[in-house]
């Protein structure tokens, strides 16, 4: 599991030691700095899944586009290098990029593992020295292999695409590959830990019966065309109705979808990257799916997750209180502007019972504040 994400001179962060843990949830204003921690993932996850032997960072890919180097490099501090470091599980990496302001990609400068550095690299292999041991392979095996779900996910399709099973291994950036994985996989047994009593524990049928945590009635059916690389995509949310296209049901289901198909397609081990998990969701929705997400991480899968949702928080909370999930296992961190008065992130503490230590001004605190409002006892 990854214990701690270094960034130093990454866009909004000069410096940034960020614990990490089997669920991390990052909270914060806009433009404060929350994407910037998962895209740094996704670098190294589109670069080592689309150029195994590259010696150069690629910004822009399938999976993220982040245009120059100019464009990632803090601004107040960096010119033309950044870095990226990871502790995982006790073993150190730390990357060192370095490129010219227009260029779309960067060198790799310098590899450091476990505090020794690697110069003048030739050869790489998934951005790290080939000869490295088997710890080194399964950090790359996870990054390589890890989903990133952004807040544009797409939505309700006519038909959506078939792609081979060699692309769709994972759900994709905006779930669009999401019906796919869910055909190629509905006879793929899902991890004990996550499957549901009452259906069988293929992932077909789990897939439904969790989504009918979120919306009950909900069935799903999914058939491919004949002679045609694609498949359409059937739901209903009552017994009492025959299938729908997915225009017809909302955007809610077809949201939650790509999450529930990640989490369920994805094996002990695997990182779950997931931006605004409760978008066109309602407020009950929002606090299932903190749950579900703890009870995702409990079954060893690490989630990290981007929200601006109160409810999305209390759902975890509720999980630790629970006992489905220890309050080691969850990091929270909240992100504000940068500053010379404040820390740029502050990272309150949950204890068993589910309560959090302290709450900084801006910390999921807008209902107070508004309430403070009409009672008179604010501006």
């Amino acid at each position: 599991m990854l214990t701690r994400l270094d960034l130093e001179r990454f866009k909004c962060f000069e410096l940034l030691k960020l614990p990490l843990a089997a669920l991390t949830l990052l909270s914060g204003g806009n433009a404060s700095g929350k994407s910037s921690v998962l895209q740094s993932l996704a670098l190294l996850h589109q670069t080592m899944r689309e150029h195994e032997w590259s010696t150069r960072l690629m910004l822009n890919g399938t999976t993220i586009k982040l245009g120059t180097v100019s464009d990632v490099v803090d601004k107040v501090n960096g010119r033309q290098n950044f870095e990226i470091g990871i502790i995982d599980d006790g073993p150190s990496y730390l990357w060192f990029f370095a490129g010219e302001r227009s260029e779309m990609s960067m060198a790799v400068a310098r590899v450091t593992v476990e505090n020794v550095p690697h110069e003048q690299l030739k050869l790489l292999r998934y951005l790290l020295p080939p000869e490295l041991n088997k710890h080194a392979a399964s950090l790359a095996n996870r990054l390589r292999n890890l989903t990133y779900i952004t807040a544009e996910r797409v939505g309700p399709r006519e038909v959506y695409t078939l792609e081979d099973r060699q692309i769709a291994t994972v759900v994709g950036p905006a779930g669009e590959h999401a019906v796919s994985v869910l055909h190629w996989g509905r006879d793929e047994v899902v991890l004990d830990k996550l499957a549901l009593e009452g259906s069988p524990k293929t992932r077909l049928r789990q897939v439904e019966e969790r989504m009918r945590r979120f919306f009950p009635g909900f069935a799903l059916s999914v058939q491919q065309v004949p002679q045609a690389n694609a498949v359409t995509l059937g739901l209903r949310t009552s017994d009492d109705t025959d299938f729908h296209r997915p225009i017809h049901v909302g955007f809610g289901l077809t949201q939650v979808l790509p999450i529930v198909v990640a989490a369920l397609s994805a094996s002990e081990g695997d990182i779950l990257l997931i931006e605004n998990p409760e978008v066109h969701l309602h407020p009950v929705g929002q606090a299932l799916m903190g749950q579900f997400l703890a009870d995702v991480s409990r079954a060893g899968i690490q989630v990290i997750v981007e929200t601006h949702s109160d409810h999305i928080l209390n759902g975890i909370r509720r999980a630790v209180k629970a006992e489905r999930l220890q309050p080691e296992q969850v990091a929270i961190h909240f992100f504000r502007p940068r500053s010379a008065e404040s820390p740029q992130v502050v990272s309150p503490q949950l204890d068993k019972h589910g309560n959090i230590d302290s709450w900084p001004d801006g910390f999921f605190d807008q209902f107070d504040k508004d309430m403070n409002y009409f009672a008179g006892w604010g501006e």
